[in-house]
């Protein structure tokens, strides 16, 4: 049985959406352009992930002088808040502090990072609501 289609950015696509939060609108060309600096990649396959994309509302297009211009629906911020929550609750068990200490634990920050952290922990307020793990839909 297939698996139920995901509104989360694959990979490939959140190379797109990069492109097109830095850039901003952008044909078709330009966006395979960026990403040819980073990889080889066919015209017709940008082509395709934009459709795909389209269809999952990550970006939208305007008839533009030479073509369609693309341009991201979605911000990097809902983006990321979006991706976040779902690393958190499937692998986290809904705990934040557990991404959090899994992310100290391994080393991954530099003292300067684990200072700054701290700052931001010092300034912030406790929110109405927390990410406990929440039922699943089935």
């Amino acid at each position: 049985m297939a698996r139920p289609a995901s509104n989360h950015p694959t990979d490939g696509e959140l190379e797109i959406l990069r492109i097109l939060w830095e850039q901003g609108p952008a044909t078709l060309g330009a966006v395979r352009s960026a990403m040819l600096a980073q990889r080889e990649v066919a015209t017709t396959t940008v082509a395709t992930m934009l459709k795909v994309m389209l269809e999952k509302n990550l970006v939208q297009r305007a008839r533009g002088a030479r073509g369609y211009e693309w341009s991201a629906s979605v911000s990097r911020n809902s983006t990321a808040r979006g991706m976040l929550g779902k690393l958190v609750d499937g692998l986290f068990d809904g705990s934040a502090q557990q991404l959090v200490t899994h992310i100290v634990d391994d080393g991954a920050l530099t003292p300067d990072e684990i200072e700054e952290l701290r700052k931001l922990l010092a300034k912030s307020r406790p929110t109405k609501t927390s990410r406990k793990k929440r039922p699943k839909d089935d």
